[in-house]
This record gives structure tokens, C-alpha cells and sequence, in this order.
């Protein structure tokens, strides 16, 4: 039986995952690393799926979600786990349980610690200034609201500890973060060797976010230096399963 999207008006067929996260980016498809991780999952498991920009956020109030066969699901990796198993798209089958606690370790890293980084960037170094040069549809008010809304992102990062710390202090972690990541990438094609797995969806979409759309950031340059083989891992990812990359980019505002 087809699932049916009350909010687009429109059903679908069957197996057909409706992704429902943000506009595209300027530089990006996605200015978050979440949507982008999991819409770059269904590329690599070849899972057909529609976008929906005009919902993107879910029940939990996160993006990215998903409607598959009629029933929503939150959670980028509660999706991508799911999908795995729906339709048997096992892409780290092949690791040895080391290898596997290795690659969750990374992802956590990135997803739970550095992700900090790109927020306070964002929302606190800048104070929300670089979010019009990255993405254009977020609508006028916003940019009225734009203290409410950076103020109650730094609350967040406050919570959260990485908040508490000084510029330079978070900085320097997230330095540290990305010295491992580039360290155990090395010359690998992919984090876990030759062949791309589950959890390079979730480093690509981290680290595109550096590579690409932080500009001004005190990652930026590194990436074209002791990064840069970070920056060319996002290149192969960006070839292999992007090919329409530049399809898919929102114009600059002029």
C-alpha cells in the first residue's frame, strides 16, 4: 500500500523515502550536517527518494525526518539504521567489531563534540551574520530575529559545556578534533579503507560544512593545509555520490 504525504498533497509509491529537511545551501545542499549524512546514505544505498523543503522540521522538532510507507521517523541515524535493515543496504559488514567501534568513536566525535564547533561559529562568533551568506530562504523576519535567535543558540552550547569555554579553548578542540580524524583518515580513499561505509555519511556531512561552508572560519584555511587531506576525502565523496552538486546549490543572493 503507497504512503500518503497530507502535508504535500500527493501520494507516493511504495519504498519511496520522502526526506524532509531545509532549502538547499549556497555552497552546500544542506547547511546542516544531519540532512546532508543521511541524503547522502540514500544516494550511497541507491534507496529512490523525493525532497521535501516545505517541512523540515519533524515531530521532535529536528531535521532531517523521514515518511517511509506512511509512517514518520526522526533521527538521522535512527533513519539511515532503519533504512539499512529495510532494504538491507549493509555497508560495513565487512568490519571486524574493532573496526566498528573505531568508526562509531569518529562519528560521535564529529557528530556530538566538533559539531559544537560549527554551531558556535555560527551562532556565537559571528552572531549569525555568515547563516545569509550560506543560505538564502530563510525568510525576512529572521533576520529581526536574528538576537533572539543567537542568544538562544548560546543557552544551547551553555547547556550543552562546549559554550562554557573561551573562543580560543573550543577553537584549539576543535583542532584537536579534526588533527584525529585527518590522522586516522591518512591516505585511506574513505575512513575505514578503500571502500566508502555508513559512517563516511556522517563525517562527509561534517565536514563539508568546514570545507565548504564556514567561510571565514579558523578551520577554513587548515583545510588547504594540514587538513587538505580531509578536503580531498570530501572532494571523493562529493564526485562519487554528488555528481549534481551544482544542481542542487541555491543561487547567491545578489
Amino acid at each position: 500500500m503507497s504512503g500518503c504525504m497530507k502535508k504535500q498533497g500527493n501520494c507516493i509509491g511504495e519504498d519511496v523515502v520522502v526526506l524532509h529537511q531545509l532549502d538547499r545551501g549556497v555552497f552546500t545542499p544542506n547547511i546542516s550536517p544531519f540532512p546532508l549524512k543521511l541524503e547522502t546514505y540514500l544516494r550511497m544505498a541507491n534507496i529512490t527518494y523525493q525532497n521535501d523543503f516545505k517541512n523540515p522540521m519533524g515531530p521532535k522538532g529536528k531535521t532531517p525526518w523521514m515518511t517511509l510507507n506512511g509512517m514518520d521517523y526522526v533521527d538521522s541515524q535512527l533513519c539511515l539504521e532503519l533504512l539499512a535493515k529495510r532494504f538491507q543496504r549493509d555497508f560495513s559488514s565487512h568490519l571486524s567489531a574493532e573496526e566498528q567501534a573505531v568508526a562509531r568513536s569518529l562519528q560521535i566525535m564529529a557528530e556530538e563534540h566538533f559539531y559544537w564547533l560549527i554551531v558556535l561559529y555560527r551562532f556565537v562568533y559571528t552572531k549569525g551574520k555568515t547563516l545569509f551568506q550560506i543560505q538564502t530562504s530563510f525568510p525576512t523576519i529572521l533576520r529581526l530575529m536574528l538576537p533572539i535567535l543567537v542568544n538562544k543558540v548560546k543557552n544551547q552550547t551553555i547547556a550543552q559545556g562546549m559554550g562554557r569555554h573561551s573562543k580560543e579553548e573550543a577553537v584549539e578542540m576543535g583542532m584537536k578534533d579534526l588533527r584525529a580524524m585527518s590522522a586516522y583518515l591518512g591516505t585511506k580513499s574513505y575512513f575505514m579503507g578503500e571502500k566508502p561505509t555508513e559512517m563516511d555519511c556522517s563525517m562527509f556531512g561534517i565536514l563539508a560544512q568546514v570545507v565548504w561552508a564556514m567561510p571565514g572560519s579558523p578551520f577554513e584555511s587548515h583545510m588547504n593545509g594540514e587538513f587538505s587531506n580531509l578536503k580531498n576525502y570530501c572532494m571523493r565523496m562529493k564526485s562519487k555520490f554528488w555528481p549534481d552538486w551544482d544542481q542542487c546549490l541555491a543561487s547567491p543572493q545578489k
